[in-house]
C-alpha cells in the first residue's frame, strides 16, 4: 500500500511524470515526422497548387465584382465577464478593420482606412445578470431529461455558475455574424469582401448542433411565441428557418436524407401548388424506396400543418409562405435592439429581455444560437445575391478530414494515386495542419509559399469511405449523417516565407469560402456518390471537388491573390496571416481593455461610496470580501 509522501517528494514526482510524458510525446511526433520525407512525391504532387496568376485574378475580380475597386472588412470579436457583487457583467462585441482593394491589370493594391478605432465599424452589448438567474438563461445548465428544469447534475454554487457561463461568448458570436450581415447589406459601406476569424462550415455545423434539441425549443426558447407582423413565431417557423439555405442553381436543399422535407417545402414555395408526381419528376426520383420517403415526408409536413393538401395538390400553409421574411425581421429587430439601442424601448429591464404576452422574458443562449444561425444564413443569401466574397480563416485548427476522409475517399474512387504505403500513411501526424506544414519544411524547393491545397467540399468532413469498400459509395461519419453539400469549399494555405531563410515559413491556415454556382458548379468539379440508408434506400450525394491542381479554379486563384496581398511581412506577430483580421483583433483587444476599465472603475466607485458601504458589505461575496482585505494588507504603508 502506497504511503503519503511529503510535499517536496510530491512535487518531485509531478516533475518527473511531466518530463517523462512530454518526452514520450515529442519522440512519438519525431517518429511521425520521419514518415513525411516522401509525402510530396507520394501524395501531394497533384494536390498542392503554387504560382498563382495575378493577371487572371484581376480579370476574375472585375468579372465577379463588376468593379475594379471594392471595399473589404475583416471582423473579429471579444468578450468579457466579471462578477459584480451579486451580478455578473457579460460583455460581447465585434469590430471590423476596413479598406479597399484595387485590381489593376497585373497588380493588387490594398488600402486600409485610417482612424479605424475612432471611425471603424463595431457593435457590442453589455448585460448584467443576477447569478441565480444565469441557469435560466444559459443552456449549459439546462437539463436534457427535464427541459423545464435546471440541471441538478451540475454544481450550482456561484463560482461554478460564473466559471461555466457562456453568455458573453454567445453575445460575441452573434455580434460577429450580425456585423458581417450589416456590412454586407449597408449600401453606404458597399463591402464586397468579408473575412471572418472563423471556419464558416464548422460554425454552421456547430450552430445546428446547438439548436438541435427540439425538446428545448418550446421549454427554453423565448422567441417561440414572440410576435412578428402580428404572427407568433412557432416551432414550424424554427424548423423551416433552421435549414434555410436555398439556391436553385446549386440544387439546394438537396432531395436526400433529412434535407428532403426542406427541398419539398422550397419547391412548393417556388411553385405555389405541386402534386406528388411533379415532386418526383423535379427531383428525378424513380425507385420505390425513395418514392416512399417522399410520401412519408408529405404526410409528415401535412400533419405538422406546414403543407395543406386538397385533391392531391399540395400548397404551403399561408403563414409559412412568409416564414423566412418574418425570421429575417426577427433577427434584425432583436439584433438592432441588442447592439444599437442605448436603453430598452419597451420598458424591459435589460436589452437581453423581450416582452411576450405582456411579460418579460430573458433571451436564452438557445435563442442567441438560433439568431446567430439565422444571421449566418442571411449572410450567405446576401453574398450569393450581391457577389460578396465570403471567406473564413482559422489560424489554429485540429481538423483531420484531409487525412481521415478526403484522401481515403479519393483513393477508394481511383481519383488519387498514392506512392506511400498504408502503414506510412497511418504514421503521419494527426492533424492536417501539421502534415502540410511539415511537408512544406521537408520539401522547400518543391513547395514554395504562397501555395494552397486543392479546394474540396466541406461536406467531406462528414463523409467516410463505404464500409463495404464499394466504389461510388460513401457513408456519413456519425450515424450515417452527411452535412449539407455545395455550400462551402475548404482548403489549406501557406502564404509567406522569410527572404533570408526559406525554411522560416508562416503557419498553415484553414480557409473556407462560400460556393458560387457560376464558378464552382461545373461538370469537371462535380463528383456523385451513393449513400445507402438503414432501410436500404440509395440516395445520390453530389459534392464539389477540384480533383487536382491543374483544374482551373478562378475564385481560389483570386482568393489566394487577395490573401497574399494582405499577408504582412513587416509585422512579425502577423507573419503570413491576414492583416485585416490582425487589425480587427487589435481593435477588439483595445475595446476589451476600455470596457474592463469601465467595469473595474465602477466597482471601485461603488465600494468607496460611503452611502452604500453597509449595503455593499452584505451584497459582496465571501471571496470578494477576502480579496479586498488581502489587497489592503498587501499595500505599503
Amino acid at each position: 500500500m502506497a504511503s503519503l509522501s511529503s510535499l517536496s517528494d510530491a512535487l518531485k514526482r509531478t516533475s518527473n511524470v511531466l518530463r517523462f510524458g512530454a518526452s514520450k510525446q515529442v519522440m512519438d511526433y519525431e517518429q511521425r515526422f520521419s514518415s513525411l520525407k516522401n509525402i510530396y512525391e507520394g501524395l501531394l504532387t497533384n494536390l498542392i497548387k503554387t504560382n498563382f496568376n495575378i493577371r487572371k485574378a484581376c480579370r476574375t475580380a472585375k468579372e465577379f465584382f463588376e468593379a475594379s475597386n471594392v471595399r473589404f472588412a475583416g471582423i473579429d470579436g471579444t468578450m468579457y465577464s466579471r462578477p459584480f457583487f451579486d451580478l455578473v457583467i457579460f460583455f460581447g462585441g465585434a469590430y471590423a478593420s476596413t479598406g479597399k482593394i484595387i485590381f489593376l491589370e497585373d497588380e493588387i493594391k490594398v488600402e486600409y482606412d485610417e482612424k479605424t478605432v475612432q471611425q471603424g465599424a463595431g457593435i457590442s452589448s453589455v448585460v448584467p445578470v443576477y447569478v441565480n438567474e444565469i441557469p435560466d438563461i444559459d443552456q449549459t445548465f439546462f437539463d436534457t431529461q427535464e427541459p423545464e428544469e435546471i440541471s441538478l447534475n451540475k454544481p450550482l454554487v456561484d463560482e461554478a455558475i460564473i466559471s461555466n457561463a457562456t453568455i458573453a461568448n454567445w453575445i460575441m458570436t452573434f455580434a460577429e455574424h450580425y456585423l458581417a450581415y450589416k456590412l454586407a447589406t449597408d449600401p453606404n459601406q458597399n463591402v464586397r469582401v468579408i473575412f471572418l476569424d472563423r471556419s464558416l462550415s464548422i460554425e454552421r455545423a456547430s450552430l445546428l448542433y446547438d439548436t438541435s434539441k427540439r425538446e428545448f425549443w418550446e421549454a427554453k426558447s423565448s422567441i417561440v411565441g414572440y410576435e412578428i407582423d402580428g404572427e407568433p413565431i412557432d416551432l414550424n417557423d424554427l424548423t423551416i428557418a433552421r435549414q434555410y439555405v436555398c439556391n436553385e442553381s446549386l440544387g439546394l436543399p438537396p432531395p436526400r436524407a433529412d434535407y428532403l422535407r426542406y427541398a419539398i417545402i422550397d419547391l412548393v414555395r417556388q411553385k405555389g401548388v405541386v402534386t406528388e408526381k411533379q415532386i418526383l419528376t423535379k427531383f428525378s426520383i424513380t425507385t420505390e424506396k425513395r418514392i416512399k420517403r417522399v410520401k412519408r415526408c408529405l404526410n409528415h409536413l401535412t400533419q405538422r400543418g406546414i403543407l395543406n393538401e386538397k385533391n392531391e395538390n399540395y400548397f404551403l400553409n399561408l403563414k409559412y409562405e412568409r416564414t423566412w421574411k418574418r425570421i429575417k425581421k426577427l433577427v434584425v429587430s432583436l439584433g438592432d435592439r441588442l447592439f444599437f439601442a442605448e436603453t430598452p424601448e419597451d420598458r424591459t429591464s435589460s436589452l437581453l429581455k423581450i416582452v411576450k404576452k405582456g411579460k418579460e422574458h430573458w433571451l436564452t443562449t438557445l435563442d442567441i444560437a438560433f439568431l446567430t444561425l439565422f444571421t449566418l444564413q442571411m449572410l450567405i443569401e446576401e453574398s450569393w445575391k450581391k457577389h460578396v466574397l465570403l471567406i473564413g480563416i482559422t489560424k489554429d485548427t485540429a481538423a483531420r478530414d484531409f487525412k481521415r476522409q478526403l484522401i481515403p475517399i479519393m483513393h477508394n474512387e481511383g481519383l488519387l494515386e498514392t506512392g506511400i504505403s498504408q502503414e506510412e500513411f497511418e504514421k503521419l501526424p494527426n492533424t492536417d495542419r501539421m502534415i502540410l506544414q511539415s511537408a512544406s519544411i521537408f520539401n522547400p524547393q518543391k513547395i514554395k509559399p504562397p501555395w494552397s491545397l486543392i479546394g474540396y467540399d466541406s461536406a467531406f468532413r462528414t463523409l467516410v469511405p463505404d464500409k463495404q469498400k464499394r466504389k461510388g459509395y460513401v457513408s456519413g461519419a456519425i450515424k450515417n449523417k452527411i452535412s449539407l453539400e455545395k455550400v462551402f469549399l475548404k482548403t489549406y494555405v501557406q502564404l509567406s516565407q522569410a527572404r533570408t531563410d526559406p525554411l522560416l515559413r508562416s503557419n498553415v491556415l484553414l480557409i473556407d469560402r462560400l460556393v458560387y454556382p457560376e464558378y464552382d458548379y461545373k461538370p469537371e468539379n462535380i463528383v456523385e456518390f451513393w449513400n445507402e440508408l438503414s432501410d436500404g434506400t440509395k440516395e445520390p450525394v453530389e459534392v464539389i471537388l477540384y480533383m487536382n491542381k491543374d483544374i482551373p479554379n478562378p475564385l481560389q486563384n483570386l482568393t489566394m491573390a487577395i490573401l497574399t496581398a494582405m499577408a504582412p511581412s513587416s509585422i512579425p506577430e502577423a507573419f503570413g496571416h491576414n492583416k485585416p483580421l490582425f487589425i480587427a483583433d487589435k481593435i477588439a483587444k483595445w475595446n476589451y481593455g476600455q470596457f474592463k476599465r469601465i467595469v473595474d472603475t465602477t466597482a471601485h466607485w461603488i465600494l468607496n461610496n460611503h452611502k452604500l458601504r453597509k449595503f455593499i458589505f452584505y451584497m459582496s461575496t465571501f471571496r470578494e470580501r477576502r480579496a479586498a482585505i488581502e489587497a489592503a494588507r498587501r499595500e505599503q504603508i
